[in-house]
């Protein structure tokens, strides 16, 4: 990715990260509600029979990135665990199906897709408007109790209120409950050197954390869907913990912590040659040595620019002189708010003008280097959930490619050096072309893994479908090293681009020095003209990777089969997790 008169770099900035002025909205890549209209004024192929007292309705369906658009689907807002145990019962009988519906803060297809069999007999489940619910659960320990629909921001401030909090959560606080334990949302933590985990934290996904889960699945004695609690010593939540909304979720505990301070340092003029530099040597300012440090580190590589975005966060129980106080998230208004030098050419490329690529990856690093200084964000410190949350939902639409290698620890500057010189050459080769499949960020961060005796729960196991579960013949592998690579929908080559990306990490990453698996949210399976769709990926090699290592009753068969067994009428799926959940 070629610099204004400097040499190619990696570029790279959240989805999340910008809130799109008026010529990106009007290009369609700001988060902005759908329509809704009543059933009462639509009832053609109503859903014969549906359940009384329940709202339906029909609306619209956007994924975050844009690439999955369903102009009315049915949808209909339980106000009661019960109220969806009478949906499914009903779904059950009628021989329709329904999927979870949250914040629609994600990528995969797994509550729709276009094109595919089944969605004229498919109702949405709107968790958000009702199924809300948050308590403590008890104090000693701490633990926090949600129902399905309750977002991220909203219990992280219950659980403040009670003096607990959480070591690391996504950046984005828009997200719900149900949808975090479908996919292992995460953060970007791992311990410094010589730092001990304080109980009730975890540095693997949320879903470790999870003390017990509420699901609506069948009663084969009764013949009928209830909801049944699965404790985490029972053998079917390792496969609930992470279950890529092929279960229905209406409510779950989790282990919290003691409330953490933090501190996060940004700065913008480390150069990508010496932050993504071969291992060996003795230079500063490699991604590793700040791994290494404080365990908690994320690059934004913007394109066509020389130097990233690099936040670096430390436990800080005092106040750090330099730094500035905050009291709540989302404490980068410049990455919200986006003026029109970048909003405009964000609207063009979309539009089809990808060649000002460039300019739009220059201006991006711009502001927010501007940004930080004028709003003296570059040093701040307050509680760690504060701090750790700094996406809002009101930025710039992307499509995202993502995966982690579960690797050493000590692999992670050699992994990301080479992540950065393939996709470094890639753009090049491409832009020889003419082609710029890149107008987004790349973002690399690491975390820990799911390791069950986080959890505090006896006799607990690991998620089976978490990315960031450990192998068990490999304890050496105990880092998550997440690639994620952003472009607009529809950006000319881009399918191609991003799955040469996938092919290149999962032929040099899998072996004997490590395992890829895909970030369930995300992009994957590029068949090199559309995402999910490389039949030997969604068969094999995904399947493959939660297979290794793992015995019969505790891999993606195993998984799988316990979906089929919870749910035998297949009321919660559809027809893309037919084909790779098989």
């Amino acid at each position: 990715m070629a610099g204004a008169g400097q040499g190619r770099s990696a570029g790279r900035t959240t989805r999340r990260r910008f809130l799109a002025g008026s010529a990106a909205a009007g290009a369609g890549l700001l988060w902005s509600p759908v329509f809704q209209l009543k059933a009462a004024e639509g009832a053609s192929g109503a859903p014969p029979g549906f359940p009384a007292g329940i709202s339906l309705y029909r609306q619209a369906f956007e994924n975050w990135a844009l690439e999955i658009i369903v102009d009315d689907l049915w949808t209909c807002a339980p106000r009661t665990a019960d109220d969806v145990v009478r949906l499914a019962n009903w779904a059950h009988k009628a021989g329709w199906r329904l999927r979870p519906r949250g914040h629609m803060h994600g990528w995969s297809p797994f509550t729709v897709r276009p094109g595919l069999p089944g969605q004229d007999r498919t109702v949405l489940v709107d968790t958000t408007s009702h199924l809300t619910g948050i308590t403590m659960a008890s104090s000693s320990p701490a633990a926090v109790r949600a129902q399905a629909g309750a977002s991220l921001d909203d219990m992280l401030d219950v659980i403040a209120q009670h003096g607990h909090g959480l070591a690391a959560t996504p950046a984005v606080g828009s997200v719900t409950l149900g949808g975090m334990l479908a996919i292992d949302a995460h953060g970007a933590s791992l311990p410094a050197h010589g730092e001990h985990r304080a109980a009730g934290h975890t540095y693997g996904s949320l879903s470790n954390l999870v003390l017990s889960i509420d699901a609506v699945v069948w009663d084969r004695k009764h013949k009928r869907y209830k909801v049944r609690t699965f404790h985490r010593d029972h053998p079917d939540c390792k496969a609930l913990l992470v279950n890529l909304g092929r279960v229905f979720i209406t409510e779950a505990t989790l282990r919290v912590g003691p409330a953490q301070t933090m501190r996060c340092v940004s700065s913008v003029d480390i150069p990508n040659g010496r932050l993504f530099a071969p291992p060996g040597g003795h230079g500063p300012d490699r991604f590793a040595d700040f791994v290494e440090e404080t365990g908690r580190v994320e690059a934004i590589l913007f394109p066509h620019t020389d130097s990233p975005w690099l936040k670096v966060w430390s436990l800080a129980p005092k106040k750090p002189k330099s730094a500035r106080v905050v009291t709540g998230p989302y404490n980068y208004p410049f990455s919200d708010s986006v003026p029109p030098e970048v909003t405009n050419p964000a609207g063009r490329i979309v539009a089809g003008d990808s060649w000002m690529t460039p300019e739009f990856g220059r201006v991006m690093y711009t502001v927010a280097a501007g940004g930080l200084a004028a709003t003296n964000s570059a040093d701040i410190w307050g509680a760690a959930n504060d701090v750790t949350r700094y996406i809002r939902a009101t930025t710039l639409r992307y499509c995202e490619l993502g995966f982690t290698v579960i690797t050493e620890r000590r692999r992670v500057q050699q992994v990301l050096s080479a992540f950065f010189d393939m996709v470094d050459g890639l753009v090049g080769e491409f832009e020889e072309r003419g082609l710029y499949p890149l107008n987004g960020p790349i973002e690399l961060r690491c975390c820990g893994l799911d390791h069950p005796a986080d959890s505090g729960a006896e006799g607990a196991e690991s998620p089976v479908l978490s990315a960031v579960r450990p192998h068990p013949d490999h304890p050496e592998w105990n880092t998550a090293i997440w690639l994620n690579t952003l472009t607009f929908a529809g950006t000319p080559g881009a399918p191609e681009f991003l799955r040469r990306i996938e092919q290149w990490v999962f032929r040099t990453q899998n072996g004997n020095k490590g395992i890829v698996r895909p970030e369930w949210s995300k992009g994957w399976a590029y068949s090199g003209t559309s995402t999910w769709a490389d039949r030997r990926m969604l068969r094999h090699v995904i399947p493959n990777a939660y297979r290794a290592g793992r015995g019969p009753d505790d891999d993606w068969d195993w998984a799988v089969k316990t979906f089929d067994r919870l749910d035998p009428h297949r009321v919660f799926t559809n027809a893309f997790m037919d084909h790779l959940l098989r």
